[in-house]
């Protein structure tokens, strides 16, 4: 596939149909291919938001890079500047590769199976989205020509958090032949394979987006046993800088009518139990293989082992098939509170829903952690939190899986303290939460497009005021996210000032928006906007619980130490807030000087030169008009209700021939908006363009991880894009876009507490209950009560307004002075 361009892709399918056959509820591939290795290793992991496994092949040899993943489970080191300034982040975080339960290698007359050269008579790998499990099915030719039938699967577990099941099954159809079987326990030290030899993806180049690699031994070993009888193997481990421990422990049962014997060795980086099996045509040998992860920052080893055990005492008790049934049950509840069907597209619906099975593989069970830009799936950007999930993933969470929002808002919410000492740091009051970390310590080492987006405190309590009107939780707002709301504010009105010879505008300076190609600027759009909505929304939540409750109300006065004035600021700033506004030009600049720059003609940049951050210096870029990603049209999604439609689509039409598309956070965006605005073909191809950005591996980066903010998205591009739903402080409204090739689109929202399916069809929307009490939606401005039981149906007038082609240019405009913007390719 030809790489991302800031001319959205046509709308085509991206996938190779002879390899990846269309199934809607499953991924499959039909063969093999050893050119793409990385990435079909992250689209086919398999996890649960704690425990991420990735796609690599049963037998632990050929990969791009090995991965097992407990997501928190980090090393620090230090962050060597080459010229040191005061507040400069001090400490790297990183995840690190727990030990690899995955392998299970297969030897046939003494001959291992290795699938790059193996004579494959036959070869299925599915992911099953309702199963929640990845499934092998091969049928192996050995060299002496004995055909050997081998069917393995692969689950992390959904119900227990700390569990895998593997299963690995062999069976002898021709003749009989000596079967061995090695399952192990690998820590490969950070990636490096059992010979020491580091992986392709752990440094190759300069890539900000990957991992940075550990020079010293990041697993120092604590424990280690094995026991033949039991096929019970463990290994225990700190991490020789953080001190982080892990624990894990491998049950292994063998079921077959032949006749084996079972040998196991253990020592300090493996736990291998070897079965020896006289192996007769006919007669499965079939492997179960039960695992446990435990992880701690700083319980011993062994005690985690001893939690592992207990987890695997559990899992054995009730029994592998078990373990299979629960996932089926869990996910048969996910997709009833998630799906988003596309009726009549069977390419897309396959792909949506792998994108909606990778939100859940990252947040399902992230409890007491982040949701990290790779979610478990890989090492790229070193398994660190980002804003991304707030602006990204949360809107998916919040209106259909409610208690993994609130987890992971909680989880924000431990990070306070952190985010207080982070603000003193830089000589703010309140709170300022990191751009990237782990931990909660800033693990930017560039503040420039790092600490400097400061929009990550109003991205937070965004988050968190969405969660909070679609669900009602009053307990949470305010023992919690109340402190949040505060802290933010405080640090807001401290950052900006007003300007009294300005008639009192108020304006923050030295930021960076969403928009890393900008940097350190002056009143940004996006930060501005969504300041506003943080001191106003946080000037509401102690105003209405003064009112509501005056106990709990004393309770945040004395913990925050909160003085009313500080309220009074906050509304005042918000009133004042400076809203850059070119009136010659009629559009909303990006920051104070932004349109004062030359536009960079990316018509003109050749591909090879693109993403512009991996070859050229940040200097360079930050002297133009170009974009990385949607900064102020990000600003008219989020708060559309301060936009008007003629300025929306003015912002749009100027912005987004500007926009690289460099980050996969942009092009839904980009949909969301066009489809607003009346861009319907460009909406459905930015659409597309982000739904298969991993599937099709279009920023050529998947072997890192999945993108899980651009999943995420996927399914805001549907429902706030086509479907139309928008929720400003609590009333949901819905003004459908539905592209001209599809028939229908189907959604589910809950609103405090009750699921809404929606049909939008080109003549009407159908509301009706799927559970739950009752509903109130604005439909494009007739408010409308859905009760159970009885569907309604609303006429619709068209699908918005319909604009052909795409924004023109913007070279050839000219500025309020008089000069008229060029474009430039920079060193050419």
């Amino acid at each position: 596939m030809n790489g991302p361009s800031h001319v959205a892709p046509e709308n085509m399918d991206f996938l190779d149909r002879s390899r990846y056959p269309v199934d809607e509820w499953a991924l499959v591939e039909s063969h093999i291919d050893n050119d793409d290795l990385g990435a079909t290793e992250t689209v086919f992991s398999v996890g649960n938001g704690y425990i991420g496994l990735r796609g690599n092949v049963d037998e632990g040899r050929d990969s791009y890079s090995h991965g097992t993943f407990v997501n928190g489970f980090h090393e620090t080191w230090p962050i060597q500047h080459a010229e040191e300034a005061f507040g400069f982040a001090r400490v790297g975080q990183t995840i690190v590769n727990a030990p690899d339960a995955k392998v299970i290698r297969l030897y046939v007359d003494d001959e291992p199976l290795l699938l790059p050269i193996a004579d494959l008579i036959e070869y299925d790998r599915r992911i099953d989205f309702r199963a929640g499990v990845m499934i092998r099915d091969i049928l192996w030719r050995t060299p002496s020509g004995k055909r050997v039938r081998i069917r393995s699967r692969r689950m992390v577990s959904f119900t227990q958090r700390h569990l895998v099941v593997l299963t690995f099954e062999v069976t002898l159809l021709d003749a009989p032949a000596p079967v061995a079987i090695s399952s192990q326990v690998l820590n490969r030290q950070d990636g490096e394979d059992e010979y020491h030899v580091r992986s392709k993806s752990m440094g190759e180049g300069v890539d900000p987006r990957k991992a940075s690699s550990m020079r010293h031994r990041v697993l120092i070993p604590q424990s280690n046993s094995g026991d033949a009888e039991s096929g019970r193997v463990s290994l225990g481990y700190q991490c020789a800088e953080s001190g982080m421990t892990i624990g894990v422990v491998a049950d292994h049962t063998l079921e077959t009518a032949n006749r084996f014997t079972t040998h196991v060795h253990t020592d300090d980086d493996l736990a291998k139990l070897t079965y020896r099996v006289a192996a007769e045509p006919g007669q499965p040998i079939t492997l179960t293989k039960l695992v446990s992860y435990h992880t701690s920052r700083g319980v011993p080893s062994r005690e985690l082992i001893d939690r592992c055990q207990r987890t695997l005492d559990r899992a054995g008790a009730e029994g592998p098939d078990q373990q299979f049934a629960d996932q089926r049950a869990w996910l048969d509840d996910f997709w009833a509170r998630s799906d988003v069907e596309v009726p009549g597209q069977p390419e897309i619906q396959q792909a949506l829903r792998w994108n909606l099975f990778q939100i859940a593989q990252a947040s399902a069970r992230a409890e007491g952690t982040g949701i990290a830009a790779k979610g478990v799936t890989g090492s790229g950007y070193g398994g660190h939190y980002f804003w991304d999930t707030e602006v990204y993933v949360l809107p998916f969470l919040t209106y259909t899986t409610p208690r993994s929002a609130r987890n992971a808002l909680r989880f924000r919410y431990t990070l306070l303290d952190a985010a207080r000492r982070r603000a003193d740091q830089l000589a703010q009051q309140g709170a300022l939460f990191p751009w990237r970390t782990i931990n909660g310590e800033e693990a930017s080492a560039y503040y420039a497009a790092g600490t400097a987006q400061y929009h990550i405190d109003a991205d937070i309590s965004y988050a968190l005021s969405q969660y909070l009107a679609a669900t009602g939780d009053i307990d949470f707002l305010t023992r919690e996210a109340i402190d949040v709301l505060v802290e933010t504010a405080r640090m807001w009105v401290d950052l900006g000032f007003w300007r009294s010879e300005e008639d009192g505008i108020f304006h923050i300076h030295g930021v960076t928006g969403p928009d890393e190609y900008t940097t350190v600027v002056n009143d940004n759009l996006f930060t501005n906007v969504m300041a506003r909505f943080n001191l106003r929304r946080a000037a509401e939540a102690v105003r209405d619980l003064a009112i509501r409750d005056g106990v709990e109300y004393d309770q945040v006065v004395g913990r925050l130490e909160l003085d009313e004035r500080e309220v009074q600021d906050w509304e005042r700033a918000a009133n004042d807030m400076a809203i850059p506004y070119d009136e010659h030009m009629g559009v909303h600049p990006q920051d104070q000087h932004f349109l004062e720059r030359e536009v960079w003609d990316l018509t003109k940049t050749p591909m090879d030169k693109r993403p512009l951050l991996l070859h050229y210096h940040p200097l360079v870029i930050y002297r133009f008009q170009v974009l990385k990603q949607a900064d102020v049209v990000l600003a008219l999604f989020l708060q559309g209700n301060h936009f008007t439609p003629e300025e929306k689509r003015a912002d749009f039409e100027y912005y987004d021939p500007i926009t690289t598309g460099d980050s996969t956070l942009s092009a839904v965006v980009q949909s969301i908006i066009a489809a607003e605005v009346g861009y319907h073909d460009l909406a459905l191809r930015y659409f597309l363009s982000a739904l298969f950005v991993d599937l099709a591996d279009r920023h050529h980066n998947t072997a890192d991880g999945v993108h899980v903010a651009s999943t995420g998205g996927v399914w805001s591009a549907l429902v706030n894009g086509f479907g139309g739903f928008r929720d400003y402080g609590g009333v949901f409204t819905l003004d459908p876009r539905l592209p001209e090739e599809w028939d229908s689109l189907v959604f589910r929202v809950t609103l405090r507490g009750t699921r809404v399916r929606v049909i939008v069809r080109p003549g009407d929307v159908e509301l009706s209950i799927e559970e739950g009490k009752s509903a109130m939606i604005v439909v494009r401005g007739q408010e409308v009560e859905v009760l159970p039981g009885d569907p309604v149906s609303v006429s619709l007038d068209g699908q918005g307004p319909r604009l052909e082609g795409v924004p023109e240019p913007v070279p050839g405009r000219r500025r309020s002075d008089g000069s008229i913007i060029t474009a430039i390719v920079p060193g050419s």
